[in-house]
């Protein structure tokens, strides 16, 4: 009998995204599996089920059904308790489980004998892009924070030249140069702001100027090497971050909107807007934290909701991608159907897990009743499967998110300080400017 792929409506809270979009259904029925759409699964993201007969799925009333002889589901966040007890034994879960937050979720897979990937875990290399749920999600992050921006600034973003007199420009600064960074970087010029901002990566300097943006940081020794292997920002020493802080304290009192994207893998997000800088700026400016399911960048967000405080009106919307249903359904159904169809044999239509593949190795959390990647194998499963303890449902990270962030790929080791330290270059503090 042909695989089944099962395709639930997601139980979180504020969840609107799908695992599947009409397309990817009939690319996986090509594939030569039987897909079964639960009632109403798209419906955040206005995908009917007629949408999905039509292409080919089975619509089941209940999640159950759903679930029944499943050999392969595709979510989107992690699976509730109630959810696991319905996978039979060895089902493959695809998803963003969020696994540096959830501990006691590989526990309860590998005690199920649950086969799980996490798609934030993914790595950057070429042959993975298109199915880095990551960067396919933060992109449409960037953009909306840009709007949500737009929406609570009682200002125009352009400047404009009438015979009344000539309204700036609205100033942008945007922390974190990543996937959101840069999406919200382009768009604040789209719309006409004046855009700088910050990353403590070297490689974003180019790219950040390349989008006609202004780059702020600090430019010393250390923010050479402040990158990882696999392009992520590493956590700098306490001496950078307040040399930066220093700078960044005089830049963001003359902005009228400040963008926060800033994360660090398995890590709380790092505060990088006080409560002085908050105070600092001109009442009606705006701030957007995109990493606050995470922490929040800033000191005075608060998660699902828009607080204002000394007049600075802060952003905190949760699941910002899920705002986007539709595009963020559609690709991240296409980032699981590109993964999907690297496990299925194309001869057998069986799943072949292989595990020289350095994907699959990226991905895989637990095999066989065990966690098996190297970042978790601390975990240790419970001896039975009995004794794992039913738990309240949670939001899952985004992530990155939420990057929602959110967030997740694993952290990096600290490299040894080197011995060579008598003569050390003193910190150049640096804005480059911005090219017409």
């Amino acid at each position: 009998m042909a695989l089944k792929i099962a395709i639930p409506k997601e139980t979180t809270a504020n969840e609107t995204r799908v695992a599947a979009s009409p397309e990817t259904v009939k690319k996986l029925i090509a594939l030569g599996a039987r897909v079964s759409v639960e009632t109403n699964a798209g419906e955040g993201a206005n995908i009917l089920d007629d949408h999905y007969k039509d292409a080919g799925a089975t619509i089941c009333k209940t999640a159950a059904e759903t679930y029944k002889s499943a050999d392969i589901v595709l979510k989107v966040l992690a699976p509730t308790d109630a959810e696991i007890k319905q996978f039979q034994k060895a089902t493959l879960l695809i998803g963003m489980l969020a696994p540096y937050a959830n501990a006691d979720l590989l526990k309860k897979l590998a005690a199920a004998h649950i086969n799980a990937c996490s798609m934030e875990l993914v790595p950057r290399i070429t042959r993975a892009q298109s199915m880095d749920v990551l960067s396919s999600q933060s992109n449409l992050a960037g953009y909306k924070s840009v709007l949500d921006a737009a929406e609570h600034f009682g200002r125009a973003f352009p400047m404009m030249m009438t015979a009344a007199g000539t309204v700036p420009p609205a100033k942008v600064f945007v922390m974190g140069a990543g996937v959101a960074g840069l999406q919200a970087i382009a768009t604040a010029r789209r719309l006409g702001g004046v855009v700088s901002a910050t990353d403590v990566r070297p490689a974003a300097k180019e790219q950040v100027e390349s989008l006609g943006a202004t780059f702020v940081a600090v430019e010393n020794e250390e923010f050479k090497e402040a990158e990882t292997a696999g392009g992520y920002a590493k956590e700098m020493s306490k001496e950078y971050q307040k040399e930066q802080q220093a700078l960044i304290e005089d830049t963001i009192a003359k902005q009228d909107i400040v963008i926060t994207t800033a994360l660090i893998p398995g890590r709380p997000a790092p505060k990088l807007v006080s409560d002085a800088m908050v105070k600092s700026m001109k009442p009606g400016s705006v701030i957007v934290d995109l990493a606050v399911e995470n922490g929040g960048n800033c000191a005075a967000s608060e998660a699902g909701k828009v607080v204002k405080k000394y007049g600075v009106s802060i952003v905190g919307h949760l699941n910002v991608p899920g705002r986007l249903a539709a595009n963020a359904s559609a690709l991240y159904a296409k980032n699981l159907l590109n993964f999907v169809t690297l496990l299925i044999d194309k001869e057998s239509k069986k799943i072949a897990l292989n595990l020289d593949d350095d994907i699959i190795k990226g991905v895989l959390l637990t095999k066989d009743g065990a966690i098996v990647h190297p970042n978790f194998t601390d975990a240790k499963p419970p001896a039975k499967a009995s004794a794992a303890k039913p738990s309240d449902d949670k939001a899952a990270d985004d992530k990155d998110a939420s990057e929602k962030a959110p967030a997740k790929k694993a952290p990096a080791k600290k490299a040894a300080p080197k011995k060579a330290a008598a003569k050390k270059p003193a910190a150049k503090t640096k804005t480059s400017e911005k090219k017409d």
